[in-house]
């Protein structure tokens, strides 16, 4: 710690993260169950990526969006997950002010990346149930490249300016955050200057991340409308099954995000809001890909294709080239 001219104040230049308190004596079965968590995620997200490159059949718009999300996956569970299992391993985790805040941009910045993402993959189901004719010229590669790159930079730069408002505050002791990363709430907690800049800062760009979750809202509101409007059940089931898998990983991320957030918190080992945000930075990554592969008989027929490609040597003698097929 360093002093200040605030007589007894001092700031600090590294902050002790807690991890689960008084779970101490779990930590080898923590370790093992997140360790298999973690390898699994990076797996599963890292075969759906090379699974849309490899196989010309899933090089369409929808697969195009879920490998970003998956690429998204790997860099959010990258982000936390080291971290939290070096800390299980070793004891309670002792990282640089520096350090916190970068983790806080990353973790910030790649939550709402996953907010544009999913709305512009909600867009696109909308398309292929409401305007199916006019489908393959309204998401040809261009536009599935424009709404990719605008998410990505588009999360960074928005969390990039809320990161910049934490610059000039001072933070000083106690430097410990009850939690196994470094969040934004326990963090400003720490600050000894005022923050009500910062609040208000977030507070107006808040209203960013609520586009996309609106336009997502309205996508499904009309997909629905035109699904029940379908006259056959077997129609009806077609159609909606398009969209069923994205639906459950929308609900997955807006429901345990918001609830981790508007959890309460009671200082014990694992509250409930550490219990939410292990499920949104540890189990969400897993969860996803396994959702899209366990309901999709296109990602299960691709493993074979692929399986049989590298079995007989085309790998090497392969050009992959992106395709827009009529859905």
């Amino acid at each position: 710690m360093k002093e200040t001219g605030s007589g007894n104040l001092t700031t600090i230049s590294h902050i002790l993260l807690l991890r689960f308190g008084n779970l101490k004596e779990l930590w080898l079965p923590l370790f093992t169950g997140f360790l298999a968590v973690y390898i699994i995620s990076m797996a599963t997200n890292l075969l759906l990526v090379v699974l849309v490159v490899l196989d010309p059949h899933l090089q369409t718009p929808m697969y195009f969006f879920l490998s970003s999300l998956s690429c998204l996956e790997i860099l959010s569970t990258s982000n936390v997950s080291p971290v939290m299992l070096t800390g299980l391993q070793t004891g309670n985790v002792m990282i640089s002010l520096g350090g916190c805040l970068a983790q806080l941009y990353r973790f910030s910045a790649l939550a709402t990346i996953e907010y544009f993402l999913l709305a512009a993959m909600s867009y696109d189901r909308y398309l292929a149930v409401c305007r199916p004719l006019h489908y393959p010229s309204l998401m040809d590669g261009r536009v599935c490249g424009q709404l990719v790159v605008g998410s990505w930079v588009g999360g960074f730069l928005f969390m990039g300016i809320v990161s910049l408002s934490l610059i000039p505050l001072t933070f000083c002791g106690p430097r410990e955050i009850d939690h196994y990363f470094c969040d934004f709430q326990p963090l400003l907690e720490l600050s000894c200057t005022n923050t009500s800049m910062v609040q208000m800062v977030t507070f107006f760009l808040s209203f960013i991340p609520a586009s996309p979750f609106l336009l997502t809202v309205t996508s499904y509101v009309c997909i629905t409308w035109a699904v029940l409007r379908v006259p056959s059940a077997s129609g009806r089931h077609k159609a909606f099954s398009t969209c069923s898998s994205h639906l459950t990983v929308v609900t997955l991320f807006y429901g345990t995000l918001v609830a981790m957030y508007m959890s309460p918190r009671d200082g014990t080992g694992l509250n409930p809001s550490k219990a939410l945000s292990l499920l949104y930075t540890v189990l969400t990554p897993l969860l996803n890909p396994l959702v899209y592969s366990l309901r999709n008989q296109e990602v299960s027929k691709a493993c074979g294709r692929v399986a049989r490609m590298v079995s007989l040597g085309g790998l090497c003698h392969r050009t992959v080239s992106i395709s827009w097929p009529t859905q």
